[in-house]
This record gives C-alpha cells, structure tokens and sequence, in this order.
C-alpha cells in the first residue's frame, strides 16, 4: 500500500506546487502523523514563572463555557497577523469565544451575534467549518462572513478543530467512523445544541456550510442529523463515503470516487427511510488542482439523490459575468416547483480558495463572486 501510494502523493504535491505554497501544505497536512500523548513525551520542562497578564484587548468579548453571555460587550471581528485596513471595517456585533465539554474532547468555539434587536423567533444560525490549514478566527476574517451575517441578520458559529485531533486542524471527513456519525459529529451537535439554547436561536433557520475539509465535515453532520438543518453549503468539498484512509482521502480530492457515489448515499437512505429535504448549494473553482472539480459532480449527483431528484430534472443555467475584478461563472439550478433546491455554482480561473474572500489569508481569493454573499442569499430561501 505505501509503494502504490508514492506516485499518487508525488502528483500531488506537483499540483499544490503549482497554485500556491499554502495548497502544498494542505496536502503535507493530510499525511502529518498524530502528535504523540502527553505520557509518551519525555519529562517534561519545568513551567515558567507567570507573566503578568496584558489587559484585555477590545477585539474580542469572551464567554463563559455556559450561556447566557448577554452581559459580554461589543466585540470586533477576529485579527490575523495582518491587520486589516480602514476599508475591511470589522462587523459590529459581538464576537464570543468559548469552550464545549459535553463530549470526550473538548471542542473551542467563537460565535458572532449581528448588532441589534434579533426578530421574535431569534437570530437565524450559520455553522461554519473550516479547513486544514485554518483556524476558526481565520476562517472567519478570510471569508468576512461575519460582515455579510450582520447585513442580512444571521448569527454565525465557528466550531475550531482542536490541534490534539490533528496537528493541522484537519476535520477527519474521510474517517468511516466520522461519516457513519461518530468522530467529532457528536461534538458538534452538541455545541450546536448549546448555542441554540442559550442564545434563543432560530431552530427553523439553522444552516451549515464548510471549506475544503470543513466542507466535506459539514456534509457528514448534514447527513447524519437533516432535521437540524434547514440547508447545506459545500465550497470546494470533497464527495461523501469515500477515502477511509489518509491516502484514500487523497485520492478522493484528485479523482472523486465514482464507485461510491451512489452506494454512500444509499446507506444513509437506509439508514434514515424519511430523510427530509436538504437544500444544497455548491461552490467549486475549476482551477483548483488540490481538491479537483470532480468532487463537484460527484456531490451534485449525491445531493440530487438525497432530495429524491430525478436525474433528468430540468436545470436553470445562468452565465455571470466576472466584470474587470471578478471572475466568470456559471450557476445550475433546480428547482422542485417553485422551490430551488439544488445550485452548483462553477467558477472559472479559481483555484483552492474561497471565492471573494480576504486573499491576504491562505485559501482565500479576492477574484471570484462573494461566496459569504451566495451562501446567505441561497439560504434565505429556506427554513426547516
């Protein structure tokens, strides 16, 4: 198995190469082996005298591991080693940080709660995952979706993959233990179910989206628990049920994986005979050479099989133009009566990023539609 695998990971590397140094590192990430347990680590130094602290910077209101944080000021949005100029003004609601330890392993999160009165049914809810190579403020700062949340009045929840479950953040969305509903799906519904109690939530607007590996996790707590979620958005995602090994999983981001396509989502059909309807839209770049465009063929036929389409459902096909800024693309649409159900969204000249984003961040491009901006108005058509 390791010698058939050299070739595959020596192409690999070759196509991260040639978009960025960043997509290299995605998929070093993939291979990089576990951290080994305290116990096994010789004798540890001994600890530093304490510091004093720093007074607390107005970036970010903390929050205490339970609600309610209603007595947390106002927040900033979340800083990367670059600041951020005049024009990338932070959104002005609260930014809140905290810690979930209803699981085996404890999971850190941060939410953003729009500025203003939240409507009498609250806040509606976007989970946001994001990819190896990122952390939860990064996402957040690279996609701005906490300036689009507060435009359109969406809450926004950042669950942060621990460096403990691996060393680069990466979401085991190739792990068949994790795509069943085991691995960290029980932590995130979890802290799911938390955020939605103690900050009175919309639970019938409850969305959930990702980015490369967070896409390919958001899909799995998808699958797994439809009636918590009103719809679903995948940029740059790999398809469901396949990979089951860290070589197999990079096979999956080159070349999909036909054989899987339909058998993965029977299996959840069988497992859930009921399944509800799931709203999807999908956002892929057809430059990208780390998580290949297949992968978005294989998911739309997965995704039309989930909400029972037939294959010869009629597609809306709609050609933007990029503009001087911008790039072209293409958006296919399904409808079941007057409701969309289905948008594949296929950008030209787009590589691993994510499209419109802060391109001063890793796997962010500022060419491209405004992927935050297409995720909220997708979602606003839809409600569980």
């Amino acid at each position: 198995m390791v010698k058939s695998s050299v070739p595959l990971l020596r192409s690999l590397m070759r196509a991260g190469k040639k978009q960025q140094g960043s997509a290299a590192r995605l998929l070093q990430a993939l291979l990089a082996p576990p951290k080994p347990p305290a116990k096994a680590l010789a004798k540890p130094k001994p600890k530093p005298k304490p510091k004093p602290k720093p007074k607390p910077m107005p970036a970010r209101t903390a929050a205490p591991a339970s609600p309610p944080l209603s007595r947390s000021g106002p927040g900033r949005a979340p800083r990367s080693a670059t600041a951020a100029p005049a024009s990338d003004s932070p959104a002005p609601g609260k930014w809140l940080t905290a810690r979930y330890t209803g699981q085996l392993r404890p999971m850190s999160y941060w939410l953003y709660l729009p500025d203003g009165v939240a409507p009498p049914s609250g806040w509606p809810l976007i989970v946001m995952l994001h990819g190896c190579e990122q952390s939860a403020t990064q996402f957040a700062q690279g996609t701005r979706m906490n300036q689009m949340a507060q435009k359109a009045g969406y809450a926004v929840l950042y669950p942060q993959q621990s460096l403990s479950a691996h060393p680069h953040r990466c979401w085991k969305w190739y792990d068949r233990a994790t795509q069943q509903g085991g691995g960290d799906v029980p932590t995130i519904v979890g802290m799911l179910g938390q955020v939605l109690a103690g900050y009175g939530l919309d639970r019938s607007r409850v969305f959930i989206c990702g980015m490369s590996a967070g896409a390919g996790m958001a899909h799995i707590v998808a699958l797994n628990h439809p009636d918590l979620f009103a719809g679903l958005g995948l940029h740059s995602g790999p398809l469901y049920g396949a990979g089951h090994s860290t070589v197999g999983a990079l096979g999956v981001m080159q070349h999909g994986n036909g054989a899987r396509v339909d058998s993965a989502i029977a299996e959840v059909l069988e497992r859930r005979p009921a399944f509800p309807s799931m709203p999807t839209i999908l956002i892929q770049g057809e430059d990208d050479r780390v998580v290949r465009p297949v992968n978005q063929v294989h998911l739309r036929r997965q995704a039309m099989l989930v909400n029972g389409l037939p294959a010869a459902a009629p597609v809306r096909v709609a050609q933007k133009a990029g503009g001087r800024s911008g790039l072209p693309y293409q958006l296919h649409d399904v409808y079941r009566g007057r409701k969309l159900i289905l948008r594949v969204a296929q950008i030209a000249q787009l590589q691993h990023a994510w499209s419109g984003g802060d391109a001063r961040l890793s796997f962010n491009s500022a060419a491209g539609p405004d992927a935050s901006k297409m995720l909220v108005e997708f979602f606003g058509r839809h409600r569980r």
